[in-house]
């Protein structure tokens, strides 16, 4: 008999060819992309409707063979068109090219970035899965004159396997819905290092007739289970595998001895779990001004919003497990000083959270010929209740009040975005969280420039309390961790070129400083972080993608980065024989040596060490990416970087590493296909 996994992963294959087939059997040549006008009933948009007046000539429906179709990110005003660039894998992948992981895709992941985590409120503690996972503010909603479809499937080296699905469809004008499927699973270079990602989304977006009244709907659910392995016990013993392969090598936790490889293995014995359930209604109804506009042929109804009643329903469960089902008490103590009293059993940590916000806002819309500018103003409450191991519980509070300005002009010169959010009692009574940017249009040529300033004054993540029941030592009453971020960004897209800058002034910083410590640095410190980013065209096909990124700290903090990291794509690309498009060429990405984070896998945590310096030498990548009318293709080989030339002759031998003991795979390949079909 097949196991669940396995029948499951079955019926999804034969529901991925079916659909396919279903599809490809419909019109799917028809991809024309344009910009649609505004989305209905959205605070970024004029809302209109429109009554055509019966007409005795019939005319032929201009979008019969294409489709309008766009899309805005949850509580943005901003509409955007699909991207169907070519020369950047990470756009289609789900892990950024500035993040590490530990050896396998789906492990946890960091920044090289100074990336530190601003915002206020509840926070249970757990974020190195984050960058895999659907969020609201990833959210988008979109708008579609005709059914669209993508799927996508992606094969890598040592059975490594990613799944991507994506459907929206109007049924009307004013009801839209959509769903996205994300399966990825990696099992590794190393023993016990197999992650799983599931990840799932759905949505709708309703406007009533007489445009009064609007709901948007959001369900997430993701699932992470991610094996262990505590890194390998002897390292150089990479300098001298019998078959080449380091799967052969013991590691310091998880099942010894031997191990297969099973792509549709998505279960871990020792290892994290995590899932998270979320859902989310905002509707409102809308007070405001009546009025028409008639032509020869039709009599067009508009209505302009001047009052807002909104309200927020907001629904989480979450899950952050840590478990070992065959525990060796030894490895614990040697390599972790971690005292296990039950040996060759099993046992775990556990916490799980449900969370209930309800939010009512008040807006104001000033100009009823700007729907772009309102004022908003809302107060929230929020319900909590913990449960740790199944033996103890705890239920918790806040009550929040937040407010928001926002004016895109109508000139499309200005854009101000201000918010701010303060908990005036609770569990996070005291924490807040204010925004402001304002973006300005020089000119056409000149192109845009962004400055803004954010401070975040939260609460320590309440896996640093003592009733969690990760083995979190020396917990105590720590103070309020405070970031101020000031930036500014230029962008020419004429010249394709971005200059970009951050400074961040940080005090009561919360990290760890071991496998089981945290702690936290009072002292203030600055980090400072400038980019650059350019396309420089070399010749007629031949163009060179340029990111350069420079951090500094002061004040001597608790932080691992890099002072430089640049990522450079050569890259051969053109239109040829009318429908094919190409991007081939080689990517680098390099940084300064530093010393990276260590990782702890019982907490989750990566944590500051200032031992171990990294120095690895560039990564290496070749790619093929060519686009067919709808049909995508990326082909990579990467790792390059691992070739050994030496007495023993030619191979790739000699992996980077992103963390102590933690070896990334030598050469490793990937293909991937994305597929877009208009019904």
């Amino acid at each position: 008999m097949l196991n669940k996994e396995v029948t499951n992963k079955i019926w999804l294959v034969f529901f991925i060819c079916f659909g396919t087939l279903l599809l490809v059997s419909k019109d799917a040549a028809a991809q024309g992309f344009r910009q649609g006008q505004s989305f209905p009933g959205s605070r970024g948009s004029g809302q209109s409707q429109g009554k055509s007046s019966k007409d005795s000539l019939q005319s032929r429906n201009s979008l019969a063979d294409s489709i309008t179709i766009y899309y805005r990110y949850f509580d943005s005003s901003r509409n955007r068109n699909l991207d169907s660039s070519l020369n950047d894998f990470t756009k289609k992948f789900p892990l950024p090219y500035y993040y590490h992981h530990l050896g396998n895709y789906g492990t946890a992941a960091q920044s090289l970035l100074f990336n530190p985590f601003m915002k206020s409120g509840f926070d249970a503690g757990f974020h190195q899965y984050d960058i895999y996972r659907f969020t609201v503010e990833n959210t988008k909603f979109y708008q579609t004159t005709r059914p669209f479809t993508e799927l996508g499937y992606m094969l890598g080296s040592k059975a490594e396997q990613l799944i991507d699905l994506k459907h929206t469809q109007n049924r009307k004008g004013n009801f839209n819905y959509g769903l996205e499927y994300r399966f990825s699973n990696s099992p590794g270079n190393l023993k016990n290092q197999n992650a799983s990602h599931n990840n799932f989304r759905f949505t709708t977006h309703y406007l009533a007739k007489n445009r009064k009244y609007e709901i948007f709907f959001i369900y997430l659910s993701n699932k992470t289970a991610s094996s262990e392995n505590g890194g390998l016990v002897n390292v150089k013993q990479l300098d001298s595998l019998a078959l080449n392969d380091p799967f052969e090598l013991e590691t310091r936790i998880g099942r010894t001895g031997a191990a297969i490889r099973n792509p549709f293995n998505t279960g871990v014995t020792t290892g994290i779990l995590q899932k998270q359930n979320t859902l989310l209604i905002r509707h409102h109804y809308d007070f405001g001004q009546k009025d028409s506009v008639v032509t020869d042929s039709a009599t067009f109804q508009i209505f302009y919003p001047r009052f807002r009643i909104e309200h927020t329903l907001k629904y989480d469960q979450m899950l952050y497990q840590f478990n070992d089902n065959n525990v060796d008490s030894n490895k614990y103590l040697n390599y972790f000083n971690y005292l296990v009293s039950r040996n060759g059993t099993a046992f775990q940590f556990k916490d799980s959270w449900r969370s209930i916000q309800n939010e009512f806002s008040l807006i104001t819309f000033p100009d009823k010929n700007n729907q772009r500018q309102f004022i908003k103003a809302g107060i929230g409450l929020q319900s909590l209740k913990g449960v740790f191991d199944t033996l103890a519980a705890t239920s918790l509070y806040n009550i929040y009040a937040q407010g928001e300005y926002r004016n895109r002009t109508r000139n499309q010169i200005w854009d101000i975005e201000a918010t701010g959010k303060l908990y005036l009692n609770g569990f996070n009574a005291g924490d807040y969280n204010a925004y402001i940017s304002m973006k300005r249009l020089l000119g056409k040529k000149i192109g845009l420039l962004n400055i803004g300033l954010q401070n975040v004054n939260r609460s320590p993540s309440f896996i640093l309390n003592s009733m969690s029941s990760f083995p979190v030592s020396n917990r105590s009453t720590y103070g309020k961790e405070n970031t101020i971020k000031i930036f500014g960004i230029y962008e020419n897209p004429k010249q394709a070129f971005q200059l970009s800058g951050s400074y961040y002034a940080v005090s009561n910083y919360m990290y760890f400083d071991s496998f089981f410590t945290a702690k936290q640095a009072t002292k203030l410190f600055n980090v400072l972080h400038v980019s650059v980013e350019k396309k420089i065209k070399l010749s007629k096909y031949w163009n060179w993608y340029t990111e350069i990124h420079l951090q500094q700290t002061t004040g001597n903090p608790p932080v691992n980065i890099p002072l430089i990291f640049t990522r450079n794509r050569i890259a051969f690309e053109g239109n040829f024989y009318t429908n094919l498009f190409i991007s081939t060429g080689l990517e680098l990405r390099f940084h300064t040596a530093y010393k990276a984070d260590n990782y702890s896998p019982l907490l989750g945590q990566y944590f500051y060490q200032n031992t171990n310096t990294l120095n690895n030498r560039p990564d290496i990548s070749g790619f093929l990416h060519f686009r067919i009318k709808s049909f995508k293709c990326f082909v990579r080989v990467e790792n390059l970087n691992s070739v050994n030339i030496g007495s023993s002759g030619f191979g790739f031998t000699k992996p980077n590493s992103n963390a102590a003991d933690y070896p990334n795979p030598t050469l490793w390949t990937r293909v991937g296909i994305w597929w877009n079909f208009v019904n």
